[in-house]
């Protein structure tokens, strides 16, 4: 482990153990009740009793295949799209207003229609993980493209690279570093928004776990459980940027 690494993760534990003195702190001087606001040790507590029943992991898996389904779903198709519109311009003239409309747009708000349109269980989770993940990627990959160096295009052309290879082989090698900045902000949304949508139309996963304990009033499971969501958030970031340098190296860009 290199000097950078052993910064950055001494970096983590200080971060992490302030916030955990802060909580406790926090605790410490609370007048609530301990079974509304617990200390950070029965949060802990109630982790390893997760840990020793399975009902942690067993969401967990549930939660990250419903993730995995509607994340690389919706990057694929959004990167696809990106890719097809920012080399047309002026179709997207046509299509970018009703994108900006349809983008502010809360994914939980179309639970009610993705309720009924598929029912309860995996599907609606992972369409609402698709549409949070789907904007941010769309229009990044659009810019990147209109943003990339004509010269690309004229020496593509000079060597005769028509499509498809054009588009696979070097426009999106060149766009693909400002597509990846669309791609680490949609996940972090689409994390959110999972659990969000467990919340709301699910029977289990992380999000449901949070709700079942609220209704229990385990809050030392639910805040435990918060903090789990957190870990895998920070997880997944640091997969997917492992991901994008070795795009990078593969395509001799920086890493």
């Amino acid at each position: 482990m290199n000097l950078k690494k052993l910064i950055s993760l001494k970096n983590v534990v200080i971060s992490v153990a302030i916030l955990i003195l802060i909580w406790q702190i926090a605790f410490y001087f609370s007048s609530y009740d301990k079974a509304l606001f617990p200390s950070p040790k029965m949060a802990f507590d109630a982790l390893t009793e997760m840990i020793g029943n399975g009902k942690l992991f067993e969401n967990i898996k549930t939660s990250m295949c419903r993730f995995a389904a509607g994340y690389i779903s919706s990057v694929f198709a959004a990167v696809t799209l990106g890719l097809i519109l920012g080399r047309l311009p002026k179709v997207f003239q046509y299509i970018n207003p009703a994108v900006q409309l349809l983008r502010p747009i809360s994914p939980t708000a179309w639970m009610p229609f993705i309720v009924l349109l598929f029912g309860i269980g995996d599907v609606p989770a992972i369409v609402i993980i698709f549409i949070a993940a789907f904007f941010p990627v769309l229009l990044s990959t659009v810019s990147a493209v209109g943003n990339i160096d004509p010269i690309y295009l004229k020496v593509s052309k000079n060597f005769g690279i028509k499509q498809p290879e054009l588009t696979w082989k070097v426009i999106f090698p060149a766009a693909f570093p400002q597509i990846a900045n669309g791609i680490h902000l949609a996940l972090g949304t689409a994390w959110i928004f999972l659990v969000a949508g467990e919340m709301v139309g699910a029977q289990s996963g992380l999000g449901y776990q949070i709700i079942d304990a609220r209704n229990n009033i385990r809050a030392d499971i639910l805040l435990a459980t918060i903090l789990v969501i957190g870990l895998i958030g920070i997880l997944l970031d640091g997969l997917l940027k492992l991901i994008e340098k070795l795009i990078l190296g593969s395509w001799g860009g920086d890493v």
